[in-house]
């Protein structure tokens, strides 16, 4: 991959009601060169949303991929690839950290009614995850607009070391900074 080539990394931390999302375009050379705040409700249905309103701030033309840290940020708060795919006209992929047998259970655990088939409709629309192999890690991509092999190229050229893509690691950073600011400023 081009060292110019760029990515918004996606990631939230969120106490209370409300998570901050924090965008983070980065190079493939590890230059980070952007920043974009968003929220979005924490157990609610706006997490998309917040995406899509986190990438039009920005205002980047540049930015080739959109990677976004898991697919349920702000507690069980899915997000729709597809949506955000279509609204960015990007690839995206959801990178997670940890084996599991999916959400279902977990948010029929958590909602009933309206809002666990409202999150059911879009968590089951989602492509399946592939394991991946990154340094001595393993990963689970989704993507939207690459095929496997794309993807996995994507995720390995933005990680220089370790399991975290770098976009991904620096957004989390950023949004336990933001968010602690967020706090901070409320008290």
């Amino acid at each position: 991959m081009k060292t110019g080539v760029r990515a918004l990394g996606i990631a939230e931390s969120f106490r209370e009601d409300r998570s901050t999302l924090a965008g983070v375009v980065t190079r493939a050379s590890r230059v980070v060169d952007g920043f974009s705040f968003s929220t979005c409700t924490v157990g609610g249905t706006d997490a998309t949303d917040a995406i899509c309103a986190l990438f039009d701030d920005l205002g980047r033309e540049d930015v080739r991929y959109v990677l976004v840290s898991g697919i349920a940020p702000a507690w069980f708060n899915v997000v729709d690839l597809h949506r955000v795919a279509d609204h960015t006209d990007r690839p995206v992929l959801s990178v997670t950290y940890e084996e599991s047998a999916g959400l279902e259970s977990a948010l029929r655990e958590q909602f009933d009614g309206d809002a666990l088939d409202r999150r059911l409709a879009i968590y089951r629309d989602q492509p399946d995850r592939h394991r991946l192999g990154v340094d001595d890690e393993t990963l689970f991509v989704r993507s939207v607009g690459l095929d496997d092999e794309e993807a996995a190229a994507v995720v390995d050229g933005f990680t220089p070391e370790g399991g975290r893509p770098e976009p991904l690691r620096v957004a989390r950073l950023a949004a336990r900074g933001a968010d602690e600011f967020r706090r901070e400023g409320s008290d």
